[in-house]
């Protein structure tokens, strides 16, 4: 009789040289550390590779899938619809951000509307789980929990029970037994993933797999998983905030430039409605070094609080210090308005910080930080009715940004009537749209308008 255990085998990266056993240096191709353990099974392929003919396109047929409709809108907003049967979907995220309550709460949801749902879970307890199922009100009808991380179990208990939905918690704690390395190794990612995939596609069960991220903020193991997956989705927020943001990075079935915004509470993860209504609730009216920034997460347009705080420095090089907000641009943002339009902030501290705990990585913001610290610096409040997109260039400038128009669409929902933009900005908004616009095409201009100097700044200081 064959023998039906798999070996293992080493294999190159580079040059995909086959060696029994591990080596710093390949013979094949002299390159370092490329060398990586994987299963002998007869197949290399993600799935079973099954002979078929080749189909023209133009007569291809283009079925929609049935998905699993959730009742949370900004999840399914993220999903493109919904959990699409056979799909593998990765979501990874910081520890404690909250991946695991959101995959409860789908998993419960999907048990209590379609059919039995298997939880898979490596890193806690049963009791630990059902504590959390009590907080968020779960009963659990129809939810299964497998405390399992020999893949080959795994696969076996999913084979019996067929469920709708499998949730792995978490991908880094499965091991293949027919592998030598330790969980979490890259070959063991690999192949777990692998034989996941294939048992889904295979019997059209979808599967949710959570991962771990490294300190750089990138999922812990082999790049290719995130290629094996049909749907990469990332959850971030800070940890003294309640607000999460879950936006897809890949999205076999949907769109990648969606972007879910959710809020923790005392009862699980629920939708936020209106996130830029809700951004704003906490903002004071007249304060000195505030403004509002429409900025865009994906195809959504939100309304954020950017705050400045100019103050004498104590120290011999004055900090310029950020929360959400690139510290490289501060800087520049900095050195323009001091060159441009004479603020003198070479003996200040500054700080900046968006409220809500948000990340604004896009440069239209550059305009709306510049004119919080000159509002900090000259004490003088911004109009509460005005919001400022722009990017700032070197030379003071005010450089467009991408959909002005839909980022003036959101200011003027919540009240705002006047939005500084760029001076070169197209005229794609109709015509009530287009009376909110106040165009400036320097940095000093847009200072000069929002910001009359009511008192000498040597007053301020003293």
């Amino acid at each position: 009789m064959a023998n039906s255990k798999r070996r293992t085998e080493f294999v190159c990266t580079s040059c995909h040289n086959v060696t029994p056993k591990w080596e710093g240096q390949c013979r094949g191709c002299s390159a370092w550390n490329t060398i990586i353990e994987r299963s002998d099974s007869g197949r290399y392929g993600w799935l079973n590779s099954e002979t078929s003919a080749a189909v023209h396109l133009a007569e291809a047929s283009a079925d929609e899938f049935l998905r699993l409709s959730l009742s949370s809108g900004e999840v399914n907003r993220v999903l493109g619809g919904g959990i699409v049967p056979g799909s593998l979907v990765l979501l990874a995220g910081d520890p404690g951000i909250g991946k695991s309550t959101l995959l409860l709460q789908v998993a419960a949801e999907v048990a209590r509307t379609h059919s039995s749902v298997f939880y898979v879970t490596g890193e806690e307890s049963v009791s630990q789980v059902k504590m959390r199922a009590d907080r968020l009100a779960i009963e659990g009808r129809n939810l299964y929990i497998l405390t399992q991380t020999n893949i080959e179990e795994v696969l076996a208990r999913l084979d019996e029970q067929r469920p709708a939905l499998a949730v792995i918690d978490s991908i880094q704690t499965m091991y293949d037994p027919s592998l030598s390395s330790q969980a979490g190794n890259v070959s063991q990612i690999r192949e777990c993933a692998r034989r996941l995939l294939e048992w889904g596609k295979s019997q059209n069960v979808p599967i949710i797999l959570t991962g771990h991220v490294t300190k750089g903020g990138d999922i812990a193991g082999p790049r290719l998983l995130e290629h094996m997956v049909d749907a990469a989705l990332y959850m971030e927020g800070d940890s003294v905030s309640s607000w999460r943001l879950l936006r897809a990075v890949k999205n076999r079935f949907g769109s990648t430039n969606e972007v879910g915004v959710l809020e923790m509470t005392g009862i699980g993860l629920r939708d936020v409605a209106d996130p830029s209504e809700s951004f704003l609730l906490d903002r004071p009216a007249g304060a000195m070094g505030s403004i509002v920034v429409p900025v865009l997460e994906g195809n959504r347009a939100l309304l954020v609080e950017i705050q400045a705080l100019t103050a004498p420095s104590t120290i011999p090089t004055p900090r310029r210090v950020a929360t959400g907000y690139d510290s490289h641009r501060l800087l520049l943002v900095c050195s323009v308005a001091m060159r441009t339009c004479g603020i003198p902030l070479a003996d200040y501290d500054v700080i900046v910080n968006v409220t809500g705990g948000l990340k604004i990585a896009e440069p239209a913001a550059d305009l709306g930080v510049a004119l919080a610290i000159a509002s900090s610096f000259r004490s003088v409040p911004m109009p509460g009715d005005v919001a400022a997109i722009g990017e700032v260039g070197l030379s003071g400038e005010i450089r467009r940004a991408p959909q002005t128009d839909r980022r003036v669409k959101e200011a003027v929902r919540l009240g705002f009537r006047k939005c500084l933009v760029p001076g070169n900005t197209d005229d794609r908004a109709d015509g009530t749209e287009k009376l909110h616009y106040q165009r400036v095409d320097t940095l000093a201009q847009a200072i000069n308008m929002c910001l009359p100097i009511t008192r000498q700044i040597s007053d301020v200081v003293a």
